[in-house]
């Protein structure tokens, strides 16, 4: 059984992880693509309408490898988590089924018509096509964290005699407090990773001086975007979502601050530290004393309960991953907010396209902000751990008793095999498209 779970759990978590890598591109870029039309529409300089029609063949490529590596994760529910399935279906069937009917159709049909559709609709036509991809990729993301937040945070529901879930206030699915802070958390994050994807590009142009003026264009645009998303990643967002955790799950956030023991006096806030699960402690730790407290409450002195309140059940299966991926978040968010008010303060002097060094740094943190969001999702899921739905379902009870590790494992080592070439078609695709560049756009 043990098995099962690993493997079960290992395949689900390579195949959203790899899947997630596009999303958090699609839904930020969707939004400076209607920021170049808009400008272009406003301003008409038909550089920014070059720059709307470049991106969004980046966005469409990937778009279609999003969608072929987010199928299997569907797939997923029934084969390795029928018993989740059967059980919850009535109440995450609906969600997960709107995000197909609406936001995908929504999404695919119009990102056709941007592409190819711009002489027969004219340009506020085209416009509307590319805010209608944006809507559809943002409301995708709306249905998929009202599933999550439902999963980490359960409302409006009963249990059947049957021990199936179904919804008593259809309403509650969209009104739980879950949902709008870790959705807007989750937006901004992915317009962080634009934003850095953006930037990039433009100073990969200035420094190999080909397409300057777009360099340009693409970099002041994305630092920009990228110091405001980065500060609204940390605040209003980041710290809405940190308090929702420590009122509705306790044990998580003492889990990924790494508090081990309740103080009294108020709780410090861990910099560096390695958590020593055999003696419940954080080895070589530094922290600043009762900011934690502050930082949650408002309030130096106020106790929040350590490690040691809750019984081991009730703690998160894997302290020290969820303990890691969070730090390693928060600190890569950070590291963002510096480059950009960096990039931005030269940008202001006029400067900002001849530092060198900074033109390197950012465009080879483009990584980063992708590990930075999937990581803040391995904060979310493994927090939730044990339990597939939170205080209710746990995860050894959701699985398919039916499908064996071996089979589990052997579908994974294709999904390996397969995402390794659709990873690298992707990046081909990506690099012949950025080589080409913006003027290599049809008018």
């Amino acid at each position: 059984m043990e098995d099962m779970i690993f493997y079960d759990r290992l395949q689900f978590a390579f195949t959203i992880t790899f899947h997630y890598i596009f999303p958090q591109l699609t839904m930020g870029l969707s939004l400076v693509i209607v920021y170049f039309k808009w400008k272009y529409l406003k301003v008409k300089i038909e550089k920014y309408n070059d720059s709307a029609k470049f991106f969004m063949k980046i966005f469409a490529v990937n778009f279609t490898i999003g969608v072929v590596t987010g199928i299997p994760m569907e797939f997923q529910f029934g084969t390795n988590w029928a018993k989740f399935s059967e059980l919850t279906g009535g109440i995450i069937g609906q969600t997960l089924a709107m995000e197909g009917m609406f936001s995908f159709f929504l999404e695919s049909s119009f990102l056709v018509l941007f592409l190819f559709g711009e002489k027969l609709m004219g340009q506020k036509l085209h416009f509307l096509t590319g805010f209608l991809v944006f809507l559809g990729s943002w409301a995708s993301g709306w249905f998929i964290l009202a599933t999550n937040a439902w999963m980490q945070h359960p409302v409006g529901f009963e249990i059947l005699e049957n021990g199936k879930y179904v919804l008593t206030h259809f309403s509650a699915l969209f009104s739980n407090p879950w949902l709008i802070p870790a959705f807007l958390h989750n937006q901004a994050a992915s317009l962080v990773t634009s934003s850095f994807v953006v930037a990039s590009i433009g100073a990969f142009y200035i420094l190999r001086e080909k397409n300057t003026e777009f360099g340009k264009l693409f970099l002041k645009t994305g630092v920009i975007f990228g110091l405001a998303s980065s500060l609204i990643v940390a605040f209003p967002t980041g710290d809405w979502n940190a308090k929702n955790v420590a009122k509705h799950q306790p044990a998580t956030f003492a889990a990924m601050e790494g508090i081990f023991k309740t103080e009294e006096a108020g709780s410090e806030i861990v910099l560096i530290g390695q958590p020593n699960i055999v003696e419940q402690k954080l080895d070589n730790k530094i922290a600043v004393p009762n900011i934690l407290s502050f930082l949650t409450y408002q309030d130096w002195n106020k106790k929040i309960p350590g490690m040691d309140q809750f019984k081991k059940e009730e703690l998160p299966t894997n302290i020290p991953a969820l303990y890691y991926a969070y730090h390693i978040m928060v600190g890569l968010g950070t590291v963002f907010i510096g480059v950009m008010l960096l990039a931005v303060f030269f940008l202001w002097r006029k400067k900002l396209f001849n530092i060198k060094p900074l033109l390197w740094t950012i465009m080879f943190l483009v990584p980063f902000p992708f590990i930075a969001n999937i990581t803040g999702w391995y904060v979310a899921e493994l927090g939730r751990q044990p339990y597939l739905v939170y205080k209710l379902l746990k995860t050894v009870d959701g699985i398919s008793p039916t499908v064996s590790s071996g089979n589990t494992l052997f579908t994974l080592l294709g999904f390996v095999a397969l995402y390794m070439l659709l990873g690298l078609l992707f990046l081909v695709l990506v690099g012949k498209t950025i080589h080409q560049g913006p003027n290599h756009q049809t008018h």
